[in-house]
């Protein structure tokens, strides 16, 4: 009797020898096989990574109606008859749409070679599915290693297999039958059936994303799990652990390079300036989006205009919920709800069959002209450029979000932002700029529509519940962001106050076009008196907005001595003003003078340093023939003082101008946004020349008092 017990497992291991040689598999006998109904985004990235690796395959069921368990089990039986007999072909099965393979055939052979006896091996997970009450009837394992059955994924030898998947007629659930068919010890003994139990092979990331690391073989960037301390090759990723997928591809399959950096950004692309004849150039609607009001709204129409891209082949369709410029009446909007809009834009795409559609809200300013031909040429499903708050880490894509659907900054968030990491990234979320293909709309329309949900949040959560991925580029800096949290449109000139939170925007519209030569390391800043400077400071623009604040606030002091705006209550040299203080500007006005002022002055006035400059009085002065049209000799109670011209000598007034009598020095001929910088006490004694004709407007502020 116990010869018995010792021949018999001696008996059965020569029985499997002999059916099954022991000499290494050939790759070429490894087939990868998987069910698709249809081709989207996870399923061409599935192919992908198959072709990278060299692996053979057949996709079975393409062209059929979407499949459930049973139909997909009966697609694969039909089409495995043909090996039923091969006692040397490995067939991989796996889900078509939320895999990855990251390594070859040669290592996944390898693999399975160490897990002999097995003749079917698969995966495993930590988590007992869909009846928890089974896991009591599973093996044990040691305590870094995954006990549980998913049937995602399984490879064996090609006749097993088919024997195991025809043994009963109908397998209605997967994971199901697999799972009986492993815990029944005499059917797990006859096709000799293990579980990949340290994922040598199959890597299910549901829970299990924290695991993982991401080293790299020289420029080939792989998988390692540092709980079972191996190296997976096929990737799984369904359900909720699709995000982690999509994160994982942007490294994985030879997407990125330590060396090069993003490898799927030189993928498929197309570019389109190989177009010799524009009028064959893709048509692109460009749905333009107003739904609140927004600063700079001007330069975001003037920037669309500057797209490098034949205008007869854009078309432009608007939503406007507030009021914006009359010139823009004549384009077409929708007089409906953000999403209704949004929705109607992508119907209007797919009606006219356009090639592109290019959603951008007026917070997104693209300041790179290319900017469309770069998001065409990247040849995706939907892309966008990666925009941002500028000097915030706030942008217009998220990185990952949380179960309840949420923003959450994934690991990798900031090196995008810092453009520590450049390329094209698959993101979970995209907003307020983004191009979607054409080709793609007339065989799936994307969602705004939700009560429940933002319009934006609806879009991304529809396109990935289908399985097609977002991509953020950041190889260029295409534009910017702007923030409209505190914008106020009931202000005169509400941009005027924007510097905090635009400050970008601001610079761009209000300072001198020319302020930063005077910055420039061998520029000479014109001196047109002993120690008084001049330099171009603000815009034309500036300066219009300006006087038309003050003018509209119209709460002139009258140049009386008696100053109730002062500490003292007294003027000893009054001026017909208006303080900064009462227009709401004083620390926008101290900020200007910190960040633009100051490195004029430090230039200047080398030696001296106070930061931040401190001035109390800064306010706008107008001098008119019938009210006070000059002022007397004086000095100013400042360390120095900056005087800006806000018009035009000789075409907005005449005469006027400064005279410092120390040295018999006048400055008449102000120039508009130009601004004199002088010594304000002791040396510097000066006087208001008379405005004979027209009003003068100048902007002072005594520096350091």
């Amino acid at each position: 009797m116990a010869l018995r017990r010792v021949l018999s497992p001696l008996l059965l291991i020569l029985i499997i020898n002999f059916c099954y040689p022991t000499q290494a598999i050939d790759q070429d006998d490894l087939l990868v096989v998987a069910v698709a109904s249809s081709e989207n985004d996870g399923y061409n990235r599935f192919i992908r990574s198959l072709k990278v690796y060299g692996y053979k395959y057949e996709i079975y069921g393409l062209g059929q109606e979407s499949t459930n368990a049973e139909q997909r089990m009966k697609i694969v039986r039909d089409n495995l008859v043909r090996y039923k007999d091969d006692k040397k072909k490995i067939i991989l099965y796996t889900d078509a749409y939320n895999v990855i393979f990251t390594q070859g055939p040669v290592f996944v052979l390898d693999k399975f070679e160490g897990l002999k006896p097995a003749r079917i091996v698969f995966g495993a997970e930590d988590k007992c599915w869909p009846d928890e009450n089974l896991q009591y009837d599973y093996p044990m394992v040691g305590s870094n290693e995954k006990r549980f059955l998913n049937s995602a994924g399984f490879m064996g030898y090609a006749s097993d297999i088919y024997e195991m998947i025809t043994s009963q007629d109908d397998i209605k659930d997967e994971q199901i039958f697999f799972t009986k068919v492993f815990l029944d010890e005499s059917s797990r003994n006859k096709w000799s059936i293990v579980l990949d139990k340290r994922a040598d092979v199959f890597m299910n990331l549901n829970g299990a994303i924290n695991e993982l690391q991401l080293p790299a073989n020289g420029d080939d960037v792989y998988v390692h799990n540092s709980w079972t301390d191996s190296i997976p090759t096929v990737i799984q990723g369904n359900g909720s652990a699709q995000k982690s997928l999509n994160y994982l591809s942007n490294y994985i399959a030879r997407t990125w390079s330590t060396n090069e950096g993003c490898l799927q950004c030189k993928e498929s692309l197309f570019d389109v300036t190989q177009i010799d004849d524009l009028m064959q150039w893709p048509m692109v609607y460009i749905g333009l989006f107003i739904e609140f009001p927004t600063p700079f709204l001007r330069e975001y129409f003037e920037k669309i205009m500057k797209l490098t891209y034949p205008k007869q082949r854009l078309s432009i369709l608007i939503h406007n919920q507030v009021r914006v410029d009359e010139y823009l009446a004549s384009l077409k909007s929708y007089d409906t709800t953000e999403a209704e809009a949004r929705q109607q834009a992508i119907h209007e795409c797919q009606e006219d069959k356009c090639d592109y559609l290019f959603i951008l809200d007026s917070i997104a300013h693209i300041d790179h002209p290319d900017t469309l031909i770069k998001l065409i040429a990247a040849n995706r499903t939907v892309v966008a450029p990666m925009l941002l708050r500028p000097g915030q880490t706030w942008s217009n894509f998220w990185g990952d979000y949380s179960d309840a659907g949420y923003y959450q900054r994934s690991p990798d968030y900031m090196d995008f932002i810092n453009y520590k990491k450049m390329g094209l990234f698959n993101v979970p979320h995209i907003a307020h700029s983004y191009l979607i293909n054409g080709s793609f709309l007339q065989r799936f329309t994307p969602t705004y529509v939700d009560a429940q949900i933002d319009p934006d949040v609806k879009l991304c959560q529809s396109l990935r519940d289908a399985g097609y991925f977002m991509y953020i580029t950041n190889e260029l800096n295409y534009g910017h962001l702007i923030d409209t949290d505190n914008f106020n449109i009931s202000l005169i000139q509400p941009e005027l106050y924007e510097i905090f939170n635009n400050v970008k925007d601001w610079k761009a519209r209000y300072l001198h076009p020319d302020y930063h030569k005077a910055l420039e390391k061998d520029a000479i800043i014109e001196q047109p008196c002993p120690d008084v400077y001049w330099f171009p400071f603000l815009s034309h623009e500036f300066t219009e907005h300006f006087i038309n604040l003050m003018e509209t606030f119209n709460q002139w002091s009258g140049a009386a001595h008696n100053d109730a705006r002062l500490a003292g209550g007294y003027e000893n040299v009054p001026t017909d003003d208006i303080h900064m203080t009462q227009v709401g500007l004083q620390e926008h006005w101290l900020f200007i003078l910190r960040d633009i002022v100051q490195p004029i002055q430090q230039k200047v006035f080398t030696g001296y340093y106070s930061d931040p400059p401190k001035a109390v009085l800064n306010f706008i002065v107008r001098y008119m023939p019938d009210r006070q049209n000059r002022l007397r000799p004086h000095h100013d109670a400042s360390t120095y003082t900056v005087n800006l011209a806000l018009n035009d000598a000789g075409k907005d007034f005449e005469g006027g101008g400064c005279r410092f009598l120390r040295y018999n020095c006048s400055v008449t001929s102000t120039r508009r946004g130009w601004a004199l910088m002088q010594p304000g006490r002791l040396t510097h004694l000066h006087e208001g020349l008379p405005v004979t004709k027209g009003i003068r407007y100048i902007m002072v502020s005594f520096v350091d008092p």
